[in-house]
């Protein structure tokens, strides 16, 4: 069982999801830009962890907008996530719409009853299964279990034997920066559902792709629920295409990690202390998070902050030509 996380939230992840506020993610530089001014062009939007080299889109045809996907383009595509993640024969594997879109449809796969989620982490896991009626809980035993491997936003990496419930999902949307690290093996043990990401490793979210990786039972039961043609016909070419360039993912491994080494000697230069992260974020200990993300504003550069904490800020890799920026506004 896992101990309570020393980053724990002030509130619970239930509360906070049926009192019905917005829930906190990063993003929205729309209303960073409405409050600090400057034009989009301007700003640097690092309070996500989406890969600022996105993966090169290959040319699509008339066809991919034109037509309903077929059943070679699906199955080409899940071809090519099998062989890139290294599935298991007996896992199913499903494509969805974004990993979000996943998220929201797996409470019902098991009837509602109490889910183990370890605060803190993304926070759209908890209220989901809040929503269709689960009791959330910080520690086990449950009937259910949700782990973000790694972790959003401290970076943490679960071991299998932390991984008990009988209903267990395995989120490795931040995975494919260490391949060697995922728990993509259990995809074929009962109970289990895997959920990938496409958005952020390759830098597309706008494309909308998810998978969902694991027990066939489970898996048919989200493809009923998601229906036909969920994935678009742009968003089979691309993510074939990329799945199948190898060469490209081991590259890109490679950069980021150089990325977050800079983004590391920049920050404690400055006074931050790593506590944690990936090669896609890095999660900083300041004094005082809200004047940090204030600062780096003034410079349009947006940061994440947490309503757990008033000394975590997190931050994600500039753009290869926006380091200069970044620089600046640190010193």
């Amino acid at each position: 069982m896992a101990e309570r996380s020393s980053f724990a939230a002030t509130q619970d992840p239930a509360q906070a999801s049926a009192s019905g506020s917005p829930r906190d993610h990063g993003g929205n530089l729309a209303a960073a830009i409405a409050q600090y001014g400057g034009s989009r062009e301007d700003w640097i939007d690092l309070s996500t962890g989406i890969n600022p080299a996105p993966y090169p889109l290959p040319p699509l045809l008339a066809e991919d907008w034109t037509a309903l996907p077929d059943q070679d383009a699906q199955q080409a595509l899940t071809d090519a996530a099998r062989r890139f993640w290294q599935v298991p024969d007996s896992a199913e594997i499903l494509a969805a719409p974004g990993a979000s879109a996943l998220i929201a449809r797996l409470p019902v796969l098991r009837p509602a009853r109490s889910v183990q989620i370890t605060t803190p982490t993304y926070n759209e896991h908890a209220a989901a299964f809040d929503n269709f009626g689960w009791q959330v809980l910080e520690v086990g035993p449950t009937d259910a279990q949700v782990v973000v491997h790694p972790n959003n936003p401290d970076g943490r990496l679960w071991l299998p034997e932390e991984l008990k419930a009988p209903f267990c999902i395995i989120d490795e949307s931040f995975c494919d920066i260490c391949p060697e690290r995922s728990l993509i093996n259990r995809a074929a043990q009962p109970g289990t559902v895997v959920l990938k990401s496409f958005g952020k490793f390759w830098g597309l979210a706008g494309l909308r792709l998810g998978f969902a990786i694991g027990d066939p039972e489970l898996i048919a039961g989200l493809r009923a629920a998601m229906g036909p043609w969920a994935v678009s016909g742009p968003a089979l070419r691309v993510g074939t295409h990329a799945l199948n360039d190898q060469n490209w993912a081991e590259a890109t491994r490679l950069e980021l990690a150089d990325g977050a080494s800079r983004l590391d000697q920049l920050m404690q230069h400055a006074g931050a202390q790593t506590v944690g992260g990936t090669d896609l974020f890095r999660l900083y200990d300041v004094e005082d998070a809200r004047a940090w993300q204030e600062r780096l504003a003034r410079a349009h550069i947006w940061s994440r902050i947490f309503p757990y904490s008033t000394r975590f800020l997190r931050l994600g890799l500039p753009p290869a030509d926006r380091w200069s920026q970044l620089e600046t506004a640190l010193t």
